[in-house]
């Protein structure tokens, strides 16, 4: 999956124009219950302002609240006007660099803002690839690091009809072992699934419902 596919675009983005008072920009902020707007120089991408980096120039600009929040614009305490998305990355290598940060903006070649990736959308998909949005089984085990372990695990899944709610993988290192997390459907015939799954090879860890 790519940044892109996740991206909300701009006409459904919050911003705000690089020229606007701070205050205007925390009045935004407040509004929506949002952590950062991406900052704009008409269509082009300017930088982000966050709740933390008003409240951290505030403090150490000497002046009263009103004076800061009126005399002080958006560009003057925007921040990562070099570092942005372009669309093409894969959507994990954005976690990473949102860990710490609530947005990156999207941007075509010529930095003409295109939308922005949250911290919030990118859990959401990792949520989503564990499947935390549907109840199910949640069956940890272990395999043998070899050639059709998981073409075997599909197969077994297909005999017992299990729907497959999601399916993760760990340990893609060169150890002999794999860790594989799967979540399915709660069935009758789990217990008969699982002790195909140890039959085969597969060693369970755990088994929890959710």
């Amino acid at each position: 999956m790519f940044v892109k596919s996740i991206m909300i675009p701009k006409y459904k983005c919050y911003s705000i124009q690089h020229e606007e008072s701070v205050r205007n920009a925390l009045n935004m902020l407040e509004a929506h219950q949002i952590d950062g707007l991406p900052v704009l120089n008409g269509d082009s991408y300017a930088g982000v302002i966050t709740r933390a980096s008003i409240y951290q120039n505030f403090f150490i600009s000497g002046k009263s609240k009103d004076d800061f929040l009126e005399t002080t614009f958006v560009k003057d305490i925007a921040t990562h006007q070099e570092k942005f998305l372009e669309g093409q990355e894969i959507f994990e290598t954005t976690l990473l660099q949102l860990k710490n940060f609530p947005l990156l903006a999207v941007v075509d070649e010529k930095r003409e803002f295109l939308g922005a990736v949250t911290r919030f959308d990118v859990m959401e998909q990792f949520q989503s690839a564990f499947g935390m949005h549907k109840p199910g089984v949640r069956i940890a085990f272990t395999s043998v690091e070899t050639e059709g372990r998981i073409a075997r695990l599909a197969e077994i899944a297909h005999h017992f009809h299990e729907h497959i709610i999601s399916l993760v993988t760990f340990d893609e290192t060169d150890k002999l072992v794999r860790r594989i997390v799967m979540k399915v459907e709660k069935k009758d015939n789990i217990d008969k699934f699982v002790k195909k799954l140890e039959s085969s090879g597969f060693r369970i860890l755990d088994i929890v419902e959710d």
